[in-house]
């Protein structure tokens, strides 16, 4: 067992520090107050290769691997868990499935833009009344032709309305739940338009929206694997998808703990650094030490993926692990700033509202706690 990063991965961890320090950090607060996203920070991510990391070359891809992906999202979620998922469901949730099961025109077509960066993507599954229990969708699509028409809507989509490319799953029989297929959406094509915004608790620089289809023409072309595979292409997305906002959480955890750590040395209560009281520095390690347990769980899930191995159930215990280190971690470092960690002055209020989403999105803990219960007694 080799616990050491190689050396490309140690460049992709320095570079994208660098970027997201200069770059991604100076305007985390201002962002995330405004609600507003920064198309010039995902454009400045594809000029270093960033939207692309997994993908071979011949897609627009830099040819790394998914632990590479998971250092990078790590990273950029250490000063701004917004950007962090933005370049999440990029990759994981509208990249992966076109490059898992896209035929070769779609990834042509499709993942090379994305990769390259002049188009991003998003991924359409929960719907109002389907969140947890996918199978409950009532999107429809019909066939007309040479063309699929989609009815319908989903909600809580991340990069909705910024995004080119939708990922988006609907019933091909309306009478039969396992009839879900999957389509590969353009912003462009009639009878598709982006819905409500939601006002969010958290990652409030990246916009979450709903997107409608109201008779939506989508050619056949574009349907993507076979009829009635969707929730199949659903749920192996998801496990690649858990690994990224892992990552995530892991990254909001270790921003939280950079601030606590450097606030706890320089604070001065009763004549010495609060970082010597006993109290604190436990603190302290106790943060320290799950959040390098979150980490290592994180990049063996996305070691094993990188290597062709079955990963689903270390996907779910890394996003289970690490979103309940994230809210434990950013709470405990509002805690140790005390009053000032309650004001926006200082960014730990930030990285709590930040941390409770990565116990919600891409399945919640306790369908986390079902996905590996059921791995290990069937």
């Amino acid at each position: 067992m080799n616990f050491k990063l190689s050396e490309e991965h140690e460049m992709i961890r320095k570079m994208v520090r660098d970027f997201a320090v200069n770059e991604v950090e100076p305007t985390a607060a201002i962002r995330d107050e405004e609600e507003r996203f920064d198309m010039d920070i995902f454009k400045q991510m594809a000029d270093l290769g960033l939207t692309g990391i997994p993908w071979p070359e011949q897609y627009g891809g830099i040819g790394s691997d998914y632990l590479a992906y998971c250092i990078a999202v790590e990273e950029l979620s250490r000063v701004c868990a917004s950007i962090g998922v933005t370049l999440s469901a990029h990759t994981s949730l509208a990249g992966w499935p076109v490059y898992k099961f896209g035929t070769e025109e779609q990834k042509q077509t499709y993942l090379k833009p994305m990769a390259e960066g002049t188009k991003m993507g998003a991924y359409g599954l929960t719907e109002p009344g389907s969140g947890s229990d996918a199978g409950a969708m009532k999107t429809t699509a019909r066939d007309d032709g040479d063309h699929f028409v989609l009815n319908g809507s989903k909600i809580f989509i991340t990069n909705g309305g910024i995004a080119d490319i939708y990922i988006v799953f609907a019933l091909t029989d309306p009478n039969d739940k396992r009839s879900s297929t999957a389509f590969i959406i353009e912003k462009d094509f009639e009878g598709f338009s982006v819905g409500k915004k939601e006002k969010k608790l958290g990652i409030r620089s990246s916009p979450t929206t709903e997107i409608i289809f109201d008779e939506c023409k989508v050619p056949k072309k574009n349907m993507l694997g076979e009829v009635g595979q969707g929730f199949k292409i659903a749920m192996m997305t998801l496990d690649g998808g858990r690994n990224g906002i892992a990552a995530q959480a892991v990254g909001i955890a270790q921003g939280a703990l950079d601030a606590a750590l450097a606030y706890a040395k320089d604070r001065k209560q009763f004549g010495r650094p609060i970082a010597d009281n006993q109290a604190i520095s436990f603190k302290l390690a106790d943060m320290a030490t799950a959040i390098e347990a979150s980490r290592l769980l994180t990049y063996q899930a996305a070691w094993l993926e990188s290597e062709g191995l079955p990963y689903g159930k270390e996907s779910a215990m890394s996003k289970l692990m690490a979103g309940d280190t994230a809210m434990k971690v950013t709470t405990e470092a509002v805690q140790i700033f005390g009053g000032y960690g309650y004001t926006k002055d200082y960014p730990v209020e930030r990285y709590m509202r930040d941390a409770k989403i990565t116990q919600i999105y891409e399945g919640t803990q306790e369908i986390q706690r079902l996905v590996i219960s059921r791995m290990l007694t069937n």
